[in-house]
């Protein structure tokens, strides 16, 4: 660290000292001058001119009138001088020096005051400039984050608003209709009560959701780790989704070996799975394949969900593991947008990565997770 500050400030140093031996160097010089000047007797012949030219003095005159006032004091006279050059020198000096400070002072006047643009400075200061323009993008990318969390925590006012509204007010609708109709079937009755329901039930999900996003947003969760076979893991959700699956076509094959040890907390991983397989379902075409896959690469267990759908944009790709980020806000599913986000936030406690990859109808999620995560 010593070293590399040592040559961080190098340049610094030589132009200070080369400015501070020329500094010495024009002194001596004047001084010398000077001293010349009073010993070999310019001085007394322009002191006596300077006499005889002002006052009308004779040169016997001048000449006693010299010796009275410069020339019992040449002493004094010779250190009054080389102070006043020494202080002249030194102001100078001071003058360039303290540039220095008045540049770093600028410097930072433009960091409190967000002033647009990099911050310049003497070549010799790179070092402070660069540590400075790194704090200034430091501090814009930071607003930017924290514009970026004020955006989201309106999304969530905003969605928490639109979510929990929908199921509500139709419950509420439905059980108004109820209480004012007298006249109702029980046929009816029973159908409104179990649409009632139905919607209480979507609304506890939703808030179930909400309140899991916000408790892995605190990132004080405890992972509770265990010894699994993923094979058998993946054989079950599989055999759960299988009503799902059979409805719009759709097989479902496990490439991987029989026995597939991995060391994680088995239920949010089960989650994970759980949602990639659903999106999986949701987005793909009647009729297709799904497939997953799992393999050992290095240290890492790499798993992937590929499904045949319609491609995903580019642009989209990026924003699919924002929370309450739906791919198509125009289908008729209820989901909340938090299920990818969720499953990021899981892989990430596991130490591992989860990325995405749509290209000519073919969809795939790749997570890599460490084996002992």
């Amino acid at each position: 660290m010593k070293s590399k500050a040592y040559k961080d400030f190098r340049q610094f140093r030589i132009k200070i000292c080369l400015r501070t031996i020329a500094m010495l160097i024009t002194a001596a010089v004047t001084i010398y001058l000077l001293y010349s000047f009073f010993l070999r007797g310019n001085f007394a012949v322009l002191v006596v001119s300077l006499f005889q030219n002002v006052f009308g003095m004779d040169h016997h005159a001048a000449l006693n009138l010299y010796q009275r006032t410069f020339r019992i004091h040449m002493d004094a006279v010779i250190w009054l001088s080389m102070l006043l050059v020494f202080t002249a020198l030194f102001h100078i000096y001071l003058c360039w020096f303290t540039r220095y400070f008045e540049e770093i002072n600028r410097g930072m006047d433009a960091l409190l005051q967000d002033t647009p643009g990099e911050i310049s400075l003497s070549p010799e200061l790179l070092t402070i400039e660069r540590k400075m323009n790194l704090t200034k993008h430091t501090i814009d990318l930071q607003k930017s984050r924290m514009l970026m969390e004020e955006q989201r925590k309106n999304d969530l006012i905003m969605y928490l608003a639109h979510d929990l509204k929908t199921p509500l007010a139709s419950s509420i609708s439905y059980l108004s209709l109820m209480r004012d109709e007298k006249q109702l079937s029980e046929e009816l009755r029973e159908k409104y009560l179990s649409i009632s329901l139905s919607k209480a039930e979507r609304l506890e999900d939703l808030i179930n959701e909400f309140l899991e996003i916000a408790k892995y947003n605190l990132s004080n969760i405890t992972l509770q780790y265990s010894e699994i076979n993923l094979t058998r893991l993946l054989e079950q959700l599989v055999y759960e989704f299988q009503p799902i699956l059979d409805q719009k076509g759709i097989s479902c094959q496990l490439e991987m070996a029989d026995t597939v040890p991995l060391k994680c907390d088995a239920d949010k991983m089960q989650r994970v799975f759980d949602n990639l397989l659903r999106n999986a379902v949701i987005y793909s075409f009647d009729g297709s394949n799904i497939t997953i896959r799992a393999r050992c690469v290095r240290d890492n267990l790499t798993i992937e969900f590929s499904n045949h759908g319609n491609t995903i944009p580019k642009e989209k790709l990026e924003r699919v593991f924002e929370q309450f980020y739906r791919l198509d806000k125009g289908r008729s599913t209820e989901g909340t947008g938090l299920g990818l986000a969720i499953a990021k936030q899981i892989i990430t406690l596991h130490n591992g990565t989860i990325t995405v990859e749509s290209e000519h109808d073919l969809t795939t999620f790749t997570i890599k997770i460490p084996f002992s995560a």
